[in-house]
């Protein structure tokens, strides 16, 4: 009899057999690890905190209009706020943002990761500014604050405001051009231009000069860059809010009996020295349109940038009798009013002689 002895099911072949699904499970637990190593990896690398703030406070960084990538880095490194940067540019690339760099102000936060900055950079989800500009005397200064507010630089919105053409569709001129701006808080981007600043501040000024305020200036005989130039001078006058009706109506007083306003800051205007403290006859004297001595009638234009609370004074004068004011002898700011000229002279000369003591003499 003959025997076939088959190797099926040998124990050699089981053994192989056992190897192989060991190589399998193994190789899947290595393919397991591997992938999970570089899931770890990845996540890190997107989602761990890769910002750092000093004293873990907000900063903000600006990117200028026209920046592009390798610009955005530099603001960033500069400031020294990306931890690992090779991590930061590697995620940056897979996001697109070399082919999307946004201008404005960005507020970035400690411990940000890079999906988070870059997520941010991209959207151009900037925070605004809030310009101010208060207590200020003409254009070139306006130009000058918002130069340090918001990207548009002070010669390109001098430029705009000393283009007669451009006034025109305005309805100004340059000498009234700085009734444009009425003094208040204002939010805009970062990198506004400046024409959308200008466009903006024209929006601003017909708001402003609503169908009552325009109406109050008709009621009281005056356009609307009188009741400015008027407001322009009580601002110089006092800075009390709750005398500047009653000084209002002296000036109304005096424009409708045809006297001369006989302003003294309409003479340092005209003078150009800021800084005189005391008006004397000399100054009195100086030519020029806007010495309210010597020229009847309002200034060719404001003498400063006047407050709304100014402005709104004018709109609703004291309908006083009053023909005269001088500041009080108490040095407190505050003035005292007078029907006539000897009561006037008599308030006058207490206030002269207040200053003489403290030896203000100019």
């Amino acid at each position: 009899m003959e025997y076939y002895h088959s190797s099926y099911g040998s124990p050699t072949k089981k053994k192989g057999k056992r190897r192989f699904v060991k190589f399998l499970i193994w190789l899947v637990i290595i393919i397991v690890l591997l992938l999970a190593g570089a899931g770890y990896y990845l996540y890190n690398l997107v989602f761990s905190p890769n910002v750092w703030t000093s004293d873990g406070k907000e900063v903000a960084i600006y990117v200028p209009t026209g920046s592009e990538y390798e610009d955005l880095k530099t603001i960033l490194y500069k400031q020294g706020l990306i931890v690992h940067r090779n991590n930061f540019e590697w995620w940056a690339k897979q996001k697109k943002l070399p082919f999307r760099v946004l201008p404005g102000k960005y507020m970035i936060s400690n411990d940000m990761n890079n999906n988070e900055l870059i997520d941010l950079l991209r959207s151009g989800n900037q925070v605004p500014v809030n310009v101010i500009f208060n207590n200020v005397r003409n254009i070139y200064q306006v130009a000058g604050l918002v130069d340090k507010q918001i990207e548009a630089d002070s010669a390109s919105i001098a430029a705009i405001l000393s283009d007669t053409n451009q006034l025109k569709t305005f309805g100004l001129t340059l000498e009234t051009v700085s009734t444009l701006f009425i003094p208040n808080t204002y939010e805009f981007y970062w990198n506004t231009s400046a024409n959308e600043f200008v466009n903006r501040m024209y929006e601003e000024y017909s708001k402003f000069w609503d169908n009552y305020r325009t109406s109050r200036a008709a009621t009281i005989n005056l356009t609307v860059a009188e009741v400015v130039t008027l407001a322009s001078i009580i601002e110089k006058e006092t800075n009390k809010n709750d005398e500047k009706t009653a000084i209002a109506g002296v000036y109304m007083n005096r424009i409708k009996a045809g006297w001369r306003l006989q302003a003294d800051p309409t003479v340092v205007y005209a003078v150009g020295d800021f800084n005189i403290r005391r008006v004397l006859n000399i100054h009195k004297k100086v030519d020029s349109p806007y010495n309210t001595y010597r020229h009847l009638g309002l200034p060719p234009g404001p003498i400063c940038i006047p407050s709304i609370s100014s402005i709104d004074a004018v709109l609703n004068y004291d309908s006083n009798g009053y023909f005269y004011f001088c500041a009080k002898d108490d040095l407190s700011g505050y003035h005292v009013f007078a029907k006539t000229g000897a009561q006037h002279n008599r308030n006058a000369k207490s206030y002269q002689e207040a200053l003489n003591k403290l030896k203000i003499y100019e």
